[in-house]
């Protein structure tokens, strides 16, 4: 296991044990409520785009717009999440060497006013979910609800805890189908179990490799895995996620759909994301924040980006 400077780092109780609380504590008490929300990770939340792009339905202003009020609540609940999870775990992240920066875990905001905020918040986005519509409102009851399981006792379960985080991301892709009211292709909720888990493994990895002989001080659960068990895992998952989008661009079932062949082209692209995504983690230390990796990694970015623009003129194109 990789050394690590993890028993070193002082818990944050100080303005003298950790700069960045004292940064954090001058900051209005709005800005740490922002912060802790994390609006970095809402890209996340782009998920519930997919099912507009492979429905046809990316020029249809009406679903559109209901893919953006889709988004809009998943950001709102996903916020939720993260002021839940800090609260929880507040007390671990404080002997985080990265995680103890965070306005709850560094005191720059109270759990009170946390708690307060999780509960406007999760009120306005379920609100906003079912007067989409109420099976849109119930997926998003549904994502909240695994969410809070999830920072409860799911997060202490060995695989389950990241197949929980994986049906997560399932959830997002459902909603923005049920959102503008299309079929839920059995391709999509393969692909994207498959993508999401890969990268949780991935991030269970970093943390593993990150804190050393103290990961399971921070996380438990980090006691059940080793760097080659997840290695294995993410080998494995890695592997499936490649021939299960291979095997989708390729069905007759895709050609009929789009009136073309040509998705096929896009292959490369999923090769190229996941081989430097492996890179990444194995050889720049990367895979604890997937949003970051992706926007601070030019060739990941670049990639992504290319597979967007390619996807969508094959589909959309005067070919089809």
């Amino acid at each position: 296991m990789a050394r690590s400077n993890y028993s070193n780092i002082a818990v944050p109780g100080t303005p003298a044990e950790n700069p960045a609380a004292r940064v954090s504590g001058r900051r209005p008490a709005v800005l740490n409520l922002i912060a802790a929300v994390r609006p970095n990770q809402w890209t996340k939340n782009l998920l519930v785009f997919a099912a507009l792009i492979f429905a046809q339905r990316l020029f249809d202003l009406r679903a559109v717009g209901e893919s953006v009020a889709a988004f809009a609540v998943f950001c709102v609940l996903s916020g939720v999440v993260y002021l839940v999870n800090d609260v929880m775990d507040r007390e671990s992240d404080r002997r985080h060497p990265l995680k103890s920066h965070r306005p709850i875990a560094s005191g720059a905001l109270s759990v009170r006013a946390a708690i307060i905020a999780a509960i406007v918040l999760a009120t306005a986005g379920l609100a906003g979910a079912f007067a989409l519509s109420r099976e849109f409102g119930l997926v998003a009851v549904g994502y909240l609800g695994l969410q809070m399981l999830y920072s409860g006792p799911l997060k202490h379960i060995v695989v389950l805890d990241v197949l929980t985080l994986a049906i997560g991301f399932v959830l997002r892709a459902i909603a923005g189908a049920v959102a503008i009211d299309v079929d839920i292709s059995h391709w999509l909720f393969v692909c994207t179990i498959l993508g999401a888990l890969f990268i949780a493994l991935a991030k269970r990895r970093h943390e593993l490799v990150l804190l050393g002989d103290g990961a399971a001080h921070h996380r438990p659960i980090l006691e059940e895995y080793s760097p080659y068990l997840l290695d294995q895992m993410i080998a494995v998952v890695a592997a499936s996620t490649l021939i299960a989008y291979i095997f989708y661009t390729i069905s007759d079932e895709t050609v009929a759909k789009f009136g073309t062949t040509w998705l096929d082209l896009t292959i490369p692209f999923a090769l190229f994301g996941i081989f430097r995504y492996l890179y990444l983690i194995h050889r720049r230390d990367g895979g604890g924040n997937p949003s970051d990796l992706l926007f601070n990694d030019r060739p990941l970015l670049a990639c992504v980006t290319l597979w967007v623009i390619t996807v969508v003129l094959i589909i959309y194109g005067p070919w089809t």
